[in-house]
């Protein structure tokens, strides 16, 4: 016989989240995918734009929306977006903004995939792209064409950390009536808000520094213009570029700390730079602070002191010397990212370049051994030692 005592007494449903006079210090996690409305009316007027409010997550969401307020805020700005990844925002911007027949420049020293992105699929959608140094405005001015619509460059690139003439391109642009869309992953808001020299879309890779701690894939794109973020929201929406509310959470958390991680990280990699142009083991230092750099008059008007964690050095020997210097460095993660609280050791020429041929890496400096270094907060006595150990066992010295 089947009991059947009070099955009321088992229904589980949904019931109001509670309310209470405080509210809390962090800010709640909330994945919800969908939002319940009151009514049609409510709703119609909710995405009519009368009211705010939210329908479904891939639309939006509150853990976005508060991640997007707090880099508003840095780089001077209001309503950006935020999206799944760095690339998504990159992305976002090209399936938002540009249609078949509409050509884009973007800077030779792009992140590797964007790159690949400008290379491959861009030309696969009918959207033609060329490639000018970025430090160079009359290269980037010979690259437009009637059709041009839209510029990309990286304040400091990735990862070969040339700066772009921010002021040239964007005269240029502002000339012909071209949009200027800036990567700021590598300088941060601390050490430049793009809006301010030119610029018409700022894009983050919020994984990256801004974030913080390796914890969460995140990107960011603001736009000048009002009616150019709205489009770029619809897209986000009807592309599903949308990111998830815990990536957003965890992100919003390591922003907190984000300035005072900056400044420790950036006076790491500059007391680092110095020291790894004292070794006689290595060819070469990249670092935007210093006066041997290719751009130094660049980034002294761009940058000041503010020259950011990020360096590069190369060493001779090829993949053999590449190889011996990481198995020699366990305490420097070998892993193709940057921005964590930790120090970093990536390897373009297999990694995020390794997609160029050996010749389209050669002709932006990337070689065997070309290491690029995200500089993080450790002690900087014990950072050089563990460099100078490394540089050592790649030349083949010591034990």
């Amino acid at each position: 016989m089947t009991d059947r005592r009070n099955e009321a007494d088992v229904t589980v449903r949904r019931l109001p989240w509670p309310a209470g006079a405080n509210r809390p210090l962090v800010s709640p996690l909330q994945p919800s995918v969908v939002y319940v409305a009151a009514d049609p009316d409510a709703l119609d007027a909710q995405y009519g734009g009368g009211v705010r409010g939210y329908a479904y997550a891939r639309e939006g969401h509150p853990n976005a929306d508060a991640l997007a307020a707090m880099i508003d805020a840095l780089e001077g700005t209001a309503g950006g977006i935020v999206t799944g990844a760095g690339m998504a925002a990159v992305g976002l911007v090209m399936l938002g903004l540009l249609e078949a027949g509409d050509h884009v420049v973007g800077g030779d020293q792009l992140y590797g995939r964007s790159l690949a992105m400008l290379g491959q699929e861009l030309p696969r959608l009918g959207i033609a792209t060329s490639l000018a140094s970025p430090s160079d405005a009359a290269a980037v001015e010979a690259a437009l064409r009637p059709e041009t619509r839209l510029v990309l460059v990286e304040v400091v690139s990735n990862p070969t950390l040339r700066v772009a003439d921010l002021a040239g391109i964007a005269a240029l642009a502002r000339a012909r009536g071209i949009l200027l869309a800036v990567d700021n992953t590598f300088t941060t808001p601390r050490g430049l808000r793009p809006f301010e020299h030119g610029a018409d879309l700022v894009i983050h890779s919020v994984t990256k520094l801004l974030a913080g701690h390796s914890d969460a894939t995140l990107g960011y794109v603001a736009a000048r213009d009002p009616a150019v973020a709205a489009r770029l929201r619809t897209a986000a929406a009807t592309w599903g570029l949308t990111p998830a509310p815990f990536d957003c959470w965890l992100a919003e958390r390591g922003l907190l700390s984000f300035p005072l991680r900056h400044e420790r990280a950036s006076a790491n990699a500059a007391a680092l730079a110095d020291h790894l142009a004292g070794l006689p083991e290595i060819l070469r230092v990249v670092y935007p602070g210093r006066a041997d750099h290719p751009d130094r008059e660049l980034a002294a008007r761009l940058l000041g002191g503010r020259a950011g964690n990020m360096l590069a050095f190369e060493i001779a020997g090829g993949r053999a010397a590449a190889n011996r210097l990481v198995h020699a460095a366990p305490a420097l993660a070998f892993a193709p990212t940057l921005g964590d609280i930790s120090t970093t050791l990536s390897h373009p020429a297999t990694s995020s370049h390794r997609a160029m041929t050996p010749a389209a890496r050669a002709a932006v400096g990337v070689s065997e051994g070309f290491f690029r270094v995200s500089v993080g907060v450790e002690d900087i006595g014990a950072l050089a030692q563990a460099f100078t150990a490394a540089v050592a066992a790649a030349a083949g010295q010591g034990g």
